[in-house]
């Protein structure tokens, strides 16, 4: 490994300078605002939603947090963000998912403006990514490519292996590839001889949920490797969907996890909460 992308820094350089602009906003009477709206009580969900709270804080955006109780309804649930919709003073709004199994997630997600979707989840927001115009980019997709361009890493032409599809990452992060000229290949479940499949990548992005799956045997000699998975093992410490030790002396470049993509994934989410805030503002 000669290179080892550092989100952690790469989101202090992001935070520095979206504090100035988040100052500049107000300077002309536009104060960014995100909306969390959390149905029930999963712990989780409850810690990731305090995160962003706290960084909006640290940046001077407003930030609200809406908890509802388990059993609200569908209908209670579209109701408030229509009238979220219909405040200016929001300018993004996110739902947290997992929803109760009773409300209809996709439902939900089409009923957010596309002006305010800063999570990019809306077909709307999907579709524009697609064709290359989006209003905002997915968060954990838009940090591995920020985190490739702090490196300069040279997209045009490079095969690009992405093992996992989904929605969330996956795919866009597949389409985002694609956009920088990279020849893309899709990698999931049902791949035969996937291991195979990704020891031809230039650059392995990585993004299926299963602590240190990826070893020696997956990764080309000089690769670039991005892991954007988070897992807690049993005695409770984190790791990858990449086996880091066993992979950093094969792999050119290699992206930590914890520290890595991780740390992009809120730092985006709160570049789209202020891009949001300017297109209210014009």
């Amino acid at each position: 490994m000669e290179i080892l992308l550092d989100g952690k820094n790469l989101a202090k350089e992001f935070s520095t300078k979206q504090k100035e602009k988040v100052a500049q906003l107000k300077e002309k009477g536009i104060t960014p605002k995100l909306t969390a709206v959390l149905v029930g009580d999963d712990p989780a969900s409850a810690v990731y939603v305090r995160m962003k709270g706290k960084r909006c804080k640290k940046l001077g955006i407003d930030s609200e947090t809406i908890n509802l109780p388990a059993e609200t309804t569908e209908a209670e649930l579209l109701q408030l963000i229509d009238k979220l919709n219909n405040d200016k003073s929001v300018s993004g709004i996110l739902t947290q998912l997992p929803l109760p199994d009773h409300i209809n997630e996709e439902t939900i997600l089409e009923s957010i403006s596309p002006k305010k979707d800063v999570d990019c989840f809306h077909p709307t927001s999907v579709g524009k990514l697609t064709i290359g115009s989006p209003i905002f980019e997915p968060a954990t997709p838009a940090g591995v490519i920020r985190l490739l361009e702090r490196y300069d890493y040279d997209f045009s032409g490079k095969h690009a292996v992405v093992i996992g599809r989904s929605n969330i990452v996956g795919k866009p992060v597949s389409l985002m590839l694609l956009q920088k000229n990279c020849t893309v290949t899709i990698c999931h479940s049902r791949t035969k001889n996937i291991d195979c499949v990704a020891k031809t990548a230039d650059l392995l992005v990585v993004a299926i949920g299963r602590p240190k799956m990826i070893n020696e045997n997956w990764v080309k000699k000089g690769a670039w490797v991005v892991d954007v998975g988070t897992n807690r093992l049993e005695d409770g410490t984190l790791c990858g969907d990449v086996d880091f030790e066993a992979v950093k002396d094969i792999a050119h470049a290699i992206s930590p996890s914890p520290g890595g993509v991780g740390p992009m994934t809120i730092t985006m989410l709160m570049e789209n909460t202020i891009r949001a805030a300017e297109l209210i503002g014009k």
